[in-house]
């Protein structure tokens, strides 16, 4: 379903109401919003021009799609401000149900919601799934020989086309060889991580483990505990030497 491969690009009408705000103003109100598979991780929506609420001015350029065709990028204007280039439009697209719908950029909005809870990041995908389990497995992880964390009470998160994740206690985690990061993410199911390097034999490792201090409803059982990227360490599931996933991480 890549942009690549001309009229694959999967839509789908969702039922939730959408709404996205810019400079303190509501920009679209859609009840009836379309979900875009424009790559394959997650979907984008794309919401009916007749649901926007603001202008949209033309900027003169163009952004093109082997499969969604001549794109048309649009300032969106509101009196608190311009959003430049944040909306795009396919009048001509090939496919035609694209071809009434405008697609805001994101990152650009202040705010969206579905329904009246605020988003993250990007559409949740109605295909994805989060399940975090308790379980009595005792996991270890290690780097360079060294134990970083130890524990009989993780907690599993599975996350749909992802590798399981560990989240262990902190009080389970070796806090003598971490070192706070800066550094933050946001996962539109999760919520955002804050992290932490890791320092094992006079070499440190950057953002190796994270942790959710207020996650989102979804994933509330992994609050206040820490996951290491399983692509970087040494992970032993009931004493059992554990593969490295290949992710986009690794």
């Amino acid at each position: 379903m890549g942009d690549n491969e001309r009229g694959r690009v999967r839509v789908e009408q969702s039922a939730k109401r959408v709404r996205a705000y810019f400079g303190g103003e509501l920009v679209v109100d859609a009840t009836s919003p379309r979900l875009v598979w424009e790559v394959p991780y997650y979907p984008a929506y794309y919401l009916p021009l007749s649901a926007v609420r603001v202008e949209l001015k033309p900027t003169g350029e163009t952004k093109h799609s082997p499969s969604r065709g001549e794109g048309v990028l649009h300032d969106v204007i509101t009196p608190g401000g311009t959003a430049s280039a944040a909306a795009l439009t396919y009048p001509d697209s090939p496919i035609e149900e694209l071809r009434d719908l405008v697609r805001f950029e994101f990152a650009a909005m202040d705010e969206w919601l579905e329904e009246d809870e605020p988003i993250y990041v990007h559409p949740r995908d109605p295909y994805k799934r989060v399940d975090v389990l308790s379980s009595s497995r005792h996991v270890r992880v290690a780097l360079d020989g060294v134990t970083l964390a130890a524990s009989s009470q993780p907690r599993i998160l599975f996350e749909t086309s992802l590798p399981p994740r560990y989240y262990l206690p902190l009080s389970d985690v070796r806090f003598d060889l971490l070192r706070p990061s800066d550094t933050r993410t946001q996962c539109p199911y999760k919520g955002t991580a804050a992290y932490w390097s890791v320092e094992v034999n006079g070499v440190t490792h950057e953002d190796l483990v994270w942790i959710y201090r207020e996650p989102l409803p979804e994933s509330q059982k992994v609050a206040g505990m820490a996951c290491f990227f399983s692509e970087k360490v040494d992970l032993f599931v009931d004493g059992e030497p554990q593969q490295k996933p290949k992710t986009p991480w690794s």
